[in-house]
């Protein structure tokens, strides 16, 4: 009795005291030695070559005491499926080669001996995959687990002599040749790279942010465009909740029109849920780069501009980033912006709690998408 009360009594004060809000955590374990970066592929063109199918087989029987006893010529084996499938033990496209070939199948052979039949080839691909033909058009979507594309199929077997057998032709010399695979090319997607996706001009400090709040090592050197490729962090936070975070390439004026690295970079930020852009406060007028990082989002695609955004100003450990930081509050007075030092670790811990806010949010606003979707 007397332990229920205290159960009940329990429970109701833990319903009253506020949760603490989850803290990112800092990994115990020491970084790599290694200096080499762990890029992020998250597209890849591929050509996809299925299995060629094994040739038949002409041949006759030759017996003991029956020199003609027939046509025992086997057929061919089928050559192998190319398939994807989805699976959550890959993150991007790094173990793809550029040509994906199934295998051929057996050559039929005499004695009515049939060729084995290939074993079909399975791509394993992230979850999310998306596929598009040469035409651009979504034919896959891989959204669900150990979900399956047939990419391309193998060729049929070629049949035997001993098929072609009748009443009317009982020593048939005819056999098929195996069919080819099917040979196509695909462009592979990944629908979300991270959760949240740094923007910024080269050498606004995104790579040195990375490394200060993940476990990341991307290439760090004073010069634009040590970015090539994205680089993939993940934050974790105290209720066991991460958060992927992706070092994007440098964005220049006029990407819009594939200057620099283009589409390419700004397809990289497609694929991330929240934009945190990266302003160097020690150039003169810093505010500009901004504006100017908006305006070629917005000439790429007028959905992206409008998700949701954190503003950072970077390398405040500098003497002439002071007065910018005024001067660009007053600029965007009705968005927050969070001054830090990537370099020295100012107000990191509280970056990163605004970016688990903005996580939060994001996915109460999934969940309540597929909840509407499943009523």
């Amino acid at each position: 009795m007397f332990a229920s009360i205290r159960r009940t009594i329990g429970i109701q004060i833990r319903n009253y005291v506020k949760k603490p809000s989850p803290v990112a955590l800092k990994s115990l374990k020491s970084k790599s030695s290694r200096e080499t970066s762990q890029f992020f592929m998250d597209s890849r063109p591929v050509r996809v070559i299925a299995g060629k199918g094994g040739d038949g087989c002409s041949s006759f029987l030759r017996s003991f005491a029956n020199d003609r006893a027939g046509p025992d010529g086997g057929d061919g084996g089928n050559g192998a499926h190319v398939i994807f499938q989805a699976c959550n033990n890959t993150s991007d496209f790094k173990h793809l080669t550029s040509i994906i070939t199934g295998s051929d199948g057996e050559k039929g052979m005499n004695k009515d001996c049939h060729g084995k039949t290939s074993d079909h080839k399975v791509v394993k691909v992230p979850l999310g995959t998306i596929i598009k033909n040469k035409s651009g058009q979504i034919v896959g979507d891989l959204n669900e687990k150990d979900m399956m594309f047939i990419a391309a199929r193998g060729g049929a077997g070629g049949r035997g002599n001993k098929f072609f057998c009748t009443d009317d032709q009982q020593a048939p010399e005819i056999c098929e040749y195996g069919a080819k695979g099917e040979d196509i090319s695909y462009h592979l997607e990944i629908r979300s790279m991270a959760d949240v996706g740094f923007i910024g001009l080269p050498n606004a400090g995104k790579s040195t942010l990375l490394r200060a709040i993940t476990r990341a090592k991307p290439k760090v050197a004073p010069y634009a465009f040590t970015t090539l490729r994205p680089n993939i962090g993940i934050i974790p936070y105290s209720d066991y909740e991460q958060i992927g975070v992706a070092d994007l390439p440098g964005l220049i004026e006029g990407s819009a029109e594939n200057r620099g690295l283009g589409i390419q970079f700004l397809k990289h930020a497609e694929r991330c849920n929240t934009l945190l852009f990266v302003v160097d406060v020690s150039n003169p007028e810093p505010w500009n780069d901004y504006f100017m990082l908006i305006n070629e989002i917005k000439k790429f695609s007028k959905e992206l501009v409008n998700r949701k955004q954190i503003i950072v100003a970077n390398k405040i450990d500098l003497p002439e980033s002071e007065e910018n930081i005024e001067l660009f509050r007053e600029k965007l007075k009705d968005i927050p912006i969070i001054p830090i030092s990537a370099k020295t670790g100012k107000n990191i811990t509280e970056l990163l709690q605004v970016i688990r806010k903005m996580y939060d949010e994001q996915k109460e606003i999934e969940n309540k998408k597929k909840a509407e979707m499943n009523n």
